[in-house]
């Protein structure tokens, strides 16, 4: 069995060679002895850190002269060193080929743009081969698929669109008609001749029944017309039906891809490497450090597989963010506590015409008495506030006189005042009872009493405050009655106010719809908070807000970030604009900022993006005396990576007191 393993590739590329000519074979044996494949390569612009936006214009100098915030100047140069051990300033012409296996790239807006280049040799562009090409991302564990690219030959198409014309008409040949299969003519002379009367509707089947057809001939009108059927020709044509996608199969011997690919070119003429810039666009995520990228080739001769590229050496990007840039120390906010506290509701409570008795039956009073009663019973049991006092404030609407409106308002709010103030000693004394016996410290036993609560009634008069806001949000009114109404508001006595109110055509609909809702019953209830005895107490307490904002940068959040963190303006909201590439308020929050190890490098990024050399220089270095960290960090982000790369700071500034 092992010999047999190790023997079946060998035989199917054996196979696969007698199936090809003798000048596809030589091919295939120069190939396979060279291990020729497609090379895979770093893009030459990737991650070079250079501004996108007018990168012709900005023009790099060969010796800029930094000026340290210390007094300290530093010369730094696109130079070499002599045969003397001088740094020589030069040009240096970058290559054309960018050879290196791996390259930083820098994670903005929340996304990494790999771009990579898949360069394919002139020799493996052969006019009837088409080279299938799909590459891989290696990321966290996981391993994706890419669109593939393809590379086909002139030749190699010409054979495609060969098996689709094919294929085309083979679907020409399959009658889609049934009655074509039918001979007309003699099923007609069979009705002529046997059934005169059903001929005459031969140009209108609808007026003969299925039964009347049977009783007439004694075969239904399906058995007549099969009958006059060409059945051989119409079992053939079901057969291509049938076969069409086997035919498919048999004359489109390679289909043309077109969803789910990156690109798919013919080459006719050949002449030198053809190169395709592959850029693939990840979305980041927290723990993301690198990606690698894997090439996987085939050449295709008619749909056959007849070459295997090995793989090229796969490409690592190693992903920098700013977000571990960011400061995790805890932030603390003030907070004042007040000992007094305030709450309120409302409700509605019907009486009789007249009466101020609480009738539990009468209207929605029982609901809105249940809502009262919860209220109350959540705020005796608070374990946070004590309930001191309530004030209750019943009001009335304006019909009728003003002064009996006033002391029916009164008598209203007291009624309410006596019965709620009974229920709650009542609670108060079931809780008291529920909380168990007090034992002195001589052995007495007596029981908790509960709560007295002071409750005070207040009457609210007629409710023309509420009359007026609930007027101006009334969406029946015209705005020709609010004006009108409004310019009753001004009239002092309140009667004769209501009465010239009466007499508009509204008033009707004031009455009816709107009066009702006057006719409230205000709770004010007044808390303390417990055990506190200070008014004021100022508490330090964890800004969640803040630590909210600092945890969405680094799960690359960036816009949640910035929400969360704008109103603090501090360093870590500068690193979400600059994740973000909001960089001229980053720069605005970093000049205003005590020049620490890591302002300074954040300032030198800012400044590298502007192409402000010699500023983002002077920082980096500084960034780099304050902490040795940051050159290695330097590597990570294109922006001081070019600047380095330009200008060797490492090693130029090791002789300007840099170790000082």
């Amino acid at each position: 069995m092992g010999i047999l393993k190790i023997w079946k590739p060998v035989m199917t590329a054996a196979t696969c060679l007698m199936l090809l000519s003798c000048a596809a074979q030589k091919r295939l044996e120069d190939l396979s002895s060279r291990s020729v494949s497609a090379t895979l390569s770093i893009s030459g612009d990737a991650g070079d850190g250079i501004p996108e936006t007018g990168k012709e214009e900005i023009e790099i100098p060969d010796t800029i002269e930094v000026h340290e915030f210390d007094g300290r100047t530093v010369i730094l140069m696109n130079a070499v060193m002599d045969e003397n051990g001088e740094m020589v300033a030069t040009d240096v012409i970058k290559a054309a080929t960018v050879t290196a296996r791996f390259r930083n790239v820098a994670e903005r807006h929340g996304k990494v743009d790999l771009s990579f280049t898949i360069t394919v040799p002139e020799d493996m562009q052969y006019s009837d081969w088409q080279l299938r090409f799909r590459p891989y991302m290696a990321i966290m564990g996981d391993t994706l698929s890419l669109d593939p690219v393809m590379v086909t030959g002139a030749e190699y198409r010409k054979a495609q669109l060969k098996g689709y014309q094919r294929y085309e008409r083979f679907l020409k040949s399959i009658v889609t008609d049934s009655s074509a299969f039918i001979n007309i003519r003699l099923l007609e002379l069979f009705l002529e001749r046997n059934m005169p009367r059903l001929y005459a509707f031969r140009n209108d089947s609808t007026a003969v029944s299925e039964e009347e057809f049977r009783s007439s001939f004694g075969v239904t009108e399906e058995e007549a017309v099969r009958h006059y059927t060409n059945l051989l020709r119409t079992q053939a044509n079901g057969r291509r039906i049938a076969r069409k996608g086997k035919m498919f199969s048999r004359l489109v011997k390679s289909p043309i891809v077109t969803e789910g690919l990156r690109l798919d070119t013919i080459i006719r003429d050949p002449s030198g490497a053809f190169a395709y810039e592959y850029t693939q666009s990840v979305r980041s995520r927290p723990g993301l450090k690198k990606v690698d990228i894997i090439l996987t080739g085939k050449a295709y001769m008619e749909d056959r597989c007849i070459y295997t590229m090995p793989c090229p050496e796969a490409l690592t990007f190693y992903i920098s963010s700013l977000s571990t840039l960011t400061d995790d120390s805890e932030r603390f906010l003030t907070r004042v506590v007040e000992r007094k506290a305030e709450a309120n509701t409302a409700c509605y409570i019907d009486f009789g015409s007249g009466s101020h008795t609480v009738d539990e039956d009468l209207g929605n009073n029982r609901t809105e008495i249940h809502r009262i009663k919860d209220n109350l019973a959540s705020l005796l049991e608070n374990r946070e506030f004590d309930l001191d006092s309530i004030v209750v404030t019943a009001s009335a609407s304006p019909e009728g006189d003003a002064a009996y409106n006033e002391r029916l308002s009164g008598q209203r709010a007291e009624a309410i005042t006596d019965y709620f103030g009974a229920w709650m000693d009542r609670y108060a004394d079931s809780l008291a009872r529920e909380s168990g016996v007090f034992i002195s410290e001589d052995g007495k036993e007596s029981v908790m009493q509960g709560r007295t609560v002071e409750m005070t009634s207040r009457s609210g008069g007629e409710n023309w405050r509420m009359l007026e806001a609930l007027v101006a949000s009334d969406t029946v009114m015209t705005v020709q009655d609010k004006e009108i109404f409004a310019g009753l508001m001004p009239i002092s006595d309140i009667d004769s106010r209501e009465k010239a109110l009466g007499k508009l055509p509204f008033y009707g609909h004031l009455r009816q719809h709107v009066y009702p809702r006057l006719r409230t019953v205000k709770f004010n209830f007044h808390l303390h908070r417990k055990g506190m005895i200070k008014d004021t107490v100022h508490t330090t307490e964890p800004d969640t807000a803040y630590m909210n904002g600092i945890q969405a940068i680094k799960d690359r959040d960036y816009e949640r970030a910035v929400t969360l963190l704008r109103p603090y303006a501090d360093y870590n909201t500068a690193v979400a604009y600059m994740s973000l590439d909001y960089n001229a308020s980053a720069l605005a929050i970093l000049e205003g900022l005590e020049k620490t190890d890591r302002v300074n490098y954040l300032l030198a990024v800012l400044y590298g993006r502007k192409g402000e050399y010699e500023k983002a220089a002077a920082h980096y270095i500084s960034a780099c005396r304050q902490n040795r960290g940051m050159i290695h960090r330097g590597n990570l982000d294109p922006e001081i990576a070019a600047l380095k790369r330009i200008y060797d700071i490492d090693k130029q500034i090791t002789g300007n007191g840099y170790d000082d």
